[in-house]
């Protein structure tokens, strides 16, 4: 009759035994031990290395697997970017409104999987056809038909940093007429308008501050085709559509001078960047860096 208890192995079976299911013990185990535990210290240090030698701009352009699976077609597109204009100024377009708003009101950009601002520049040419050069090349004004400080083509961001990062993509057509910063830091108003009394083919920047140029009849839209709307979340994962201030700024901006040019068709939206909502991302509220 035994007491009840069960007997522990000892030490010599649980080595002998190659069927027991227990941990093996010795050196064998204890180096597996440090092992494991060396990994993290590792990983930490690859991160650590591989963070320094990216900067900011770089992780902007290098999307996830699973931003590149959001990359919608053109109609879906305008249903995400009407939705979140809706949503944001608690309004229903009405159903003529919504019948005006076509798929011809965005200009894809969903087939540049990698979203390379280096793409952008030859997007754009395919977008104006055989008068790519004429419209965004030329640095002349044509009385009647190019007046100063109106551009053909507009891009929004959330920070000088982004609207500088994106004009990469068109250096090949900015040559002879050169960009124009749009945007409050270390630029003056002044300094701004004294640019946009030349010819204007493209210009990059900040809501805010575009708006305000417009307010004051310094930049002008005659001649605007497409806007180009940054939608790359910076590092806290905010966008253009969610950074607070910005994003309240920006709808205000499309209302007041957009809205009605896209309805009546004189105007096509480009969304370049991963389409995300809301809730995907979420980081702490920082100051906007116009």
């Amino acid at each position: 009759m035994g007491s009840g208890k069960e007997r522990k192995p000892s030490k010599l079976s649980l080595q002998q035994n190659p069927n027991n299911k227990s941990k093996p013990l010795g050196p064998k185990s204890k180096k597996q031990k440090k092992k494991k535990q060396q990994r993290p210290k590792n990983a930490e240090n690859e991160n650590q290395i591989e963070s320094k030698a990216i900067s900011q701009n770089d992780n902007h352009d290098s999307l996830s697997a699973d931003n590149k699976q959001l990359l919608p077609s053109a109609s879906a597109q305008l249903n995400f970017f009407l939705d979140k204009f809706q949503s944001a100024n608690r309004l229903q377009l009405s159903s003529l409104e919504l019948n005006s708003l076509t798929d011809k009101c965005i200009l894809d950009l969903s087939e540049s999987m990698d979203h390379d601002v280096e793409i952008l520049g030859n997007r754009m040419k395919a977008a104006f056809g055989s008068s790519w050069k004429k419209e965004l090349c030329e640095k002349h004004l044509l009385e009647g038909k190019v007046d100063p400080g109106n551009p053909a083509i507009l891009i929004i961001s959330t920070s000088a940093l982004r609207s500088i990062e994106l004009l990469r993509g068109f250096r090949s057509l900015t040559k002879e007429c050169h960009a124009v910063k749009l945007f409050s830091k270390h630029m003056k108003v002044d300094e701004q308008v004294s640019l946009l009394k030349d010819r204007v083919n493209i210009a990059s920047g900040t809501p805010n501050r575009i708006k305000k140029l417009i307010d004051i009849e310094a930049l002008g839209l005659s001649r605007l085709s497409v806007i180009v709307l940054d939608m790359h979340p910076d590092v806290k994962g905010y966008s253009l559509f969610t950074l607070p201030q910005v994003r309240d700024e920006f709808w205000d901006l499309y209302k007041n001078y957009f809205h009605q040019r896209l309805l009546q068709g004189s105007l096509r939206l480009s969304l370049y960047g991963p389409l995300m909502s809301d809730n995907e991302f979420k980081g702490k509220k920082k100051k906007p860096n116009e």
